[in-house]
């Protein structure tokens, strides 16, 4: 059984070692040709009764190293980690970008992923498309693999009440590198691992893979973890008002079949 997730996301700017006449503003196509300024994550600790999962419980909400490591050392670490870790990876067209990025930039500099290739068995694992539970990329789930159109995670976080970005947009993470706002692309891309895990969880209640007892649990963890960040971490607070204020129907918690009728979640 895996023991954890990780909501996982990064920012990139164009490596202009690479393109050197890349418009600004313009998404670079090819992943290897995006240097990588921030990799941050949600992690959650799975719990089981009677081997099945009940909670995605909140650890921490972080961005990896610190504000002034280059791209080697932010890869470095990160595939250190994931070693140690072995974590159900969940991401936001992580197939398409992230996952790309993170092992072609790693090949750059020599770093081993030795872990995301050669855990699991040949049906089961990291690499394979089909596997939800090693690597689960929700806008492909979401989509059926594509057979229908693809939406953003700003779209889906925004139907179901959370507060979608916060503190920018992938289109400025380059100029606001330029300006030397690093701490604010590390906070921007926290914000997307929040929403990230969220709908991860939704997820998790619409596939049967947790009820509605453990998805209200799931997010009064991360409710109380956020709560218990904000005076420290500003825009972990911010992301939270935000959630609480939102309009839509259902914002936060579920209601169990047997409390329906009383109109009373879990």
């Amino acid at each position: 059984m895996e023991h954890r997730i990780i909501c996982l996301d990064i920012e990139t700017v164009p490596d202009r070692t690479l393109i050197p006449d890349w418009n600004e503003g313009k998404f670079p196509p090819k992943p290897i040709w995006h240097r990588i300024v921030a990799i941050s994550f949600v992690e959650a600790r799975i719990e089981y009764d009677k081997g099945l999962p009940v909670k995605y419980a909140i650890e921490c909400c972080r961005s990896g190293g610190d504000a002034d490591w280059d791209e080697q050392r932010l890869l470095s670490k990160f595939w250190q980690y994931f070693a140690e870790r072995a974590p159900r990876v969940v991401t936001w067209n992580g197939k398409g970008f992230d996952l790309p990025v993170l092992r072609t930039r790693a090949m750059i500099y020599g770093i081993s992923a030795q872990s995301w290739y050669q855990r699991g068995t040949k049906w089961d694992n990291y690499m394979q498309r089909f596997a939800p539970d090693w690597h689960c990329d929700l806008m492909e789930q979401l989509s059926d693999y594509r057979a229908c159109a693809s939406m953003s995670l700003d779209d889906v976080a925004l139907a179901l009440g959370l507060p979608g970005k916060i503190g920018g947009h992938g289109s400025e993470v380059e100029a606001m590198v330029r300006r030397g706002e690093i701490d604010n692309v590390r906070a921007y891309c926290e914000g997307d691992c929040l929403n990230l895990f969220g709908l991860y969880v939704r997820w998790a209640l619409l596939s049967g893979r947790i009820d509605a007892a453990g998805h209200n649990a799931s997010l009064q963890s991360l409710i109380e973890w956020l709560e218990s960040q904000r005076d420290v971490r500003p825009h972990l607070g911010t992301f939270l008002d935000r959630w609480r204020a939102t309009c839509r129907p259902a914002p936060m918690f579920v209601l169990c079949a047997e409390r329906a009728a009383t109109n009373q979640p879990c």
